[in-house]
């Protein structure tokens, strides 16, 4: 899998535009509303341009606007870089959970942290806008290739995937009453229906679960390529099925069941296994760096036999003050190293005691906290950065050490990995038959050289090895809830400043069950009667 290859559509896929948006615009489907926009007419004349097309859905992941960092973005109503798709999203599965807390002020910030957002909050108004903005890129997409007199039947299968993985997260993240549109809708010709008139309803459900099993059926003319063709960061079948594990393995959650037809989870035992045929894990140390460690630097590209789908960054060719410039900075400040980082910090994020509790008195490859005498690990001061643990699992460093881009980092964000699956396989066995064997906590140990007994393969045990795995990769706050660990159950714990004020560092064990979801912000159901309000808001 060679980076350059998919680098060279990147910077030219930023500067076209077929879709205008901001946030006024209460609609999954927009037309270009400026005249000097470029239309499919004059944008699209050859194949190579349907792939700069399809190379501005990936950047949508990566970038804000169209020139970056800011002026000129996809969203209006908000600072650009904080509107950014991943950072939105990371904040939203990582603060309100027991691995990170966030200390800045901003309007609507500090509610992340202590899970007391409302409808009005800001950052999820960004979150939902985005996430919606990429899905109408998506939409406009496929009818312009549908249009054409080319073949871009592999194109189309990309764009499908596109949107369904972002439609399962706006299916995690504000449950089944999201906008009803697909390319079949009429741009702008009405206020879009809701996918189902309950939030735990199976509509959009079944619609990810169908458009993803079409595009890995390779007798179907759009089907998704093999792993072994496509580029790093590039959808393929393989991480089709990561996302379809995903989906079946949390139905019980998105369809608030504890009941579920029985096929669900050998559906999601089935596409776990294929993803594991797929993908190995990475064993092997690299230069300056362990196994592990080298799965979250600038040559983390070399890594693809492990990490099965990523959203990629370039430095200066990618400028953003969201994605991994704002995971990376954010995460830096205090006394820490800023030349060991390679960027110069913000101070913003940061852990808890309650991720480090996993590594505490064990040797561990895989804990990247920080401590010194500059930093408290107990947190008194919510906005003091200088109290918590601060995390450098990513660095704008490769494996030699070496620093990228003095300003916009390099890093690839590894959305999905191979050690994931292993887990979920584990799981899905623990959860059917009751019982597996140590085999992924043996050899999850043994790369990240974790000394001392192997523990019991059961669902406790399954969560907590996650934390240690997969911590800051935005997998928490989904992890807890289908652990029933989240808000109000008998296994929730409270983490400091959970469902909290900022006066009360302790936190809480049971928080509104409401905090489940995120709520449909009130522009939006404003905007379109249609909709209707996650319960509790």
């Amino acid at each position: 899998m060679n980076l350059n290859s998919l680098k060279k559509y990147i910077a030219p896929a930023l500067i076209v535009a077929t879709t205008a948006f901001t946030s006024c615009l209460h609609q999954l489907d927009t037309v270009p509303v400026d005249p000097n926009v470029d239309t499919k007419d004059k944008v699209y004349q050859t194949i190579e341009d349907y792939n700069q097309g399809l190379a501005k859905l990936y950047a949508g992941y990566a970038v804000t606007g169209q020139q970056g960092p800011d002026g000129n973005g996809d969203l209006g109503g908000i600072d650009e870089g904080a509107s950014q798709y991943l950072r939105r999203y990371w904040e939203a599965q990582e603060l309100p959970t027991d691995e990170a807390i966030n200390c800045w002020g901003d309007p609507g910030q500090p509610d992340m942290s202590t899970m007391t957002w409302s409808p009005t909050n800001t950052l999820n108004e960004a979150l939902y806008y985005r996430v919606i903005y990429q899905i109408s890129l998506a939409n406009q997409f496929i009818r312009d290739c549908n249009a054409s007199d080319f073949d871009l039947s592999s194109q189309i299968a990309e764009a499908r995937f596109l949107r369904a993985y972002s439609y399962w997260h706006a299916l995690d993240l504000y449950g089944n009453g999201v906008p009803m549109v697909t390319e079949e809708n009429a741009v702008g010709a009405e206020l879009p229906m809701p996918w189902g008139q309950r939030h735990d309803g199976d509509e959009l459900f079944n619609y990810i679960s169908s458009e993803l099993e079409a595009i890995i059926d390779t007798d179907n003319e759009q089907h998704l390529v093999e792993t072994n063709e496509s580029l790093f960061g590039q959808a393929n079948i393989g991480v089709a099925y990561m996302v379809l594990t995903k989906l079946y393995l949390n139905a019980p959650v998105y369809l608030n069941a504890s009941v579920l037809p029985s096929d669900y989870l050998d559906k999601a035992e089935t596409y776990v296994e294929q993803v594991l045929n797929r993908y190995a894990l990475s064993l092997d140390s690299k230069n300056k760096v362990s196994a592990y460690q080298s799965l979250f630097l600038m040559d983390n590209y070399e890594e693809g036999n492990e990490v099965i789908f990523s959203i990629n960054y370039f430095g200066n060719q990618t400028r953003t003050w969201g994605g991994m410039t704002y995971l990376i900075n954010a995460a830096t400040g205090g006394g820490m190293d800023r030349d060991h980082m390679g960027l110069p910090g913000w101070g913003g994020n940061r852990s808890m005691t309650s991720l480090g509790k996993y590594f505490e008195n064990v040797s561990d490859d895989r804990n990247l906290l920080f401590y010194d005498n500059s930093h408290t690990p107990e947190i008194s001061n919510f906005y003091e950065f200088s109290e918590g643990v601060p995390v450098m699992k990513f660095r704008n460093v490769d494996s030699n050490e070496n620093k990228g881009d003095a300003s916009f980092a390099e890093v690839n964000y590894p959305v999905f990995r191979v050690a994931d699956a292993m887990l979920m396989q584990a799981e899905i066995k623990v959860r059917k038959y009751g019982t597996h064997d140590q085999g992924v906590f043996t050899r999850l140990w043994a790369r990240a050289n974790r000394q001392g007994q192997i523990p019991a393969m059961n669902l406790t045990n399954i969560l907590a090895e996650r934390a240690r795995e997969l911590y800051w990769e935005g997998h928490r706050r989904q992890d807890l809830r289908r652990f029933n660990s989240f808000t109000s159950s008998e296994h929730v714990t409270a983490w400091p400043y959970k469902g909290t004020n900022t006066s009360t560092p302790n936190g809480i064990n049971n928080v509104d069950v409401k905090y489940e979801l995120y709520p449909i912000p009130s522009s939006e159901t404003g905007a379109n009667p249609n909709l209707n309000q996650n319960p509790g808001y």
